[in-house]
C-alpha cells in the first residue's frame, strides 16, 4: 500500500465537523465519497484531528492508503475539486512515507477565534459577533496564566472520552485590528471544546465579570462547571498543524 497526504482548507459552515458520521454530512465523508469514486476504490482518509460542527480550517492534513500509485497527482487535486462541495479545497495530495500519519506525527496545532464589533451579515458564518468591546489587555494579561498549567479540564467537554486533559500550550495572544478581534492559540494538543470554552472565559475576564486571580482559580478547579460559556463555533479556524 502507498500512504499520500492530502492539504486542504474549508468552509465548516454547512457540515457535521470532520470525523465521519451516519446521516450527516461531512468533511472527511465528502472527501472519502468522491475519492472513491475517482480512483475506483473504497478509500478511508485519517485526519489530523476533529473540528466540530460549523468550525472552519485555512490548513488542514489528512493521510490515505490506496494500492495502486497515483501517477498524476496534479490531475486528481483538479478532478476533486470539480466534484467536491463549493466549500471544500483541495492543495495538494503528495506521496509520503508508510509510517507518516496525519495525526500522531503533529507536533502543534495553531487555532485563531474571529470577532467581530460591528454588526456585519457577510461575517456571519465566519466569525462572532459581540455588542460590546472587552478588555484586550486585561485578556491578554490572563492569556499569561495559561502557561503556568498544563490540565486544562475546566475547558474541557464533558464525557469526552479523552485519555488525559493535559496539553502544552505555547502561545496564546489576542489582537485588535479596527472593528475585529482575532485570539490566536497554539498548543501541542486541544480537548474537545477546549479553544471554545477559553474564549468565552477570557471575555469573562474582558467584561470584569472575573478577575485574573479568578481566572486562575477556574484553572485550578478543573471543573468545567466552573468556567465560562463556550462561545459560537461559527468564529473558530483551524490554522496551522506542524509536523
Amino acid at each position: 500500500m502507498k500512504r499520500y497526504l492530502i492539504q486542504l482548507s474549508y468552509k465548516g459552515t454547512e457540515f457535521h465537523g470532520w470525523q465521519l458520521q451516519n446521516n450527516a454530512i461531512t468533511i472527511q465523508g465528502e472527501i472519502e465519497r468522491v475519492i472513491s469514486m475517482i480512483l475506483r476504490t473504497e478509500i478511508r482518509i485519517v485526519g489530523a484531528g476533529r473540528t466540530d460542527t460549523a468550525v472552519h480550517a485555512k490548513f488542514y492534513i489528512a493521510h490515505f492508503d490506496v494500492e495502486k500509485e497515483i501517477l498524476d497527482k496534479p490531475k486528481l487535486v483538479s478532478r476533486l475539486n470539480k466534484i467536491l462541495h463549493k466549500d471544500i479545497s483541495i492543495q495538494k495530495i503528495e506521496k509520503v512515507s508508510e509510517k507518516f500519519h496525519s495525526r500522531f506525527d503533529a507536533k502543534s496545532r495553531t487555532y485563531e477565534y474571529h470577532i467581530h464589533l460591528y454588526k456585519n451579515p457577510f461575517l456571519n458564518d465566519l466569525s462572532s459577533f459581540l455588542y460590546y468591546l472587552p478588555d484586550v489587555q486585561k485578556m491578554n494579561e490572563a492569556c499569561n496564566i495559561l502557561f503556568d498549567y498544563e490540565d486544562f479540564t475546566s475547558f474541557a467537554k464533558l464525557n469526552s472520552g479523552a485519555k488525559t486533559n493535559l496539553c502544552k500550550i505555547y502561545f496564546a495572544e489576542w489582537k485588535q485590528k479596527d472593528n475585529q478581534l482575532i485570539f490566536t492559540i497554539k498548543a501541542n494538543r486541544f480537548l474537545r471544546n477546549m479553544v471554545r470554552a477559553i474564549v468565552g472565559t477570557l471575555l469573562e475576564v474582558g467584561r470584569n465579570k472575573i478577575n485574573l486571580d479568578d481566572f486562575r482559580q477556574i484553572i485550578e478547579t478543573k471543573n468545567r462547571s466552573s468556567a465560562g460559556q463556550s462561545v459560537s463555533a461559527c468564529g473558530l479556524f483551524l490554522t496551522d498543524i506542524e509536523y
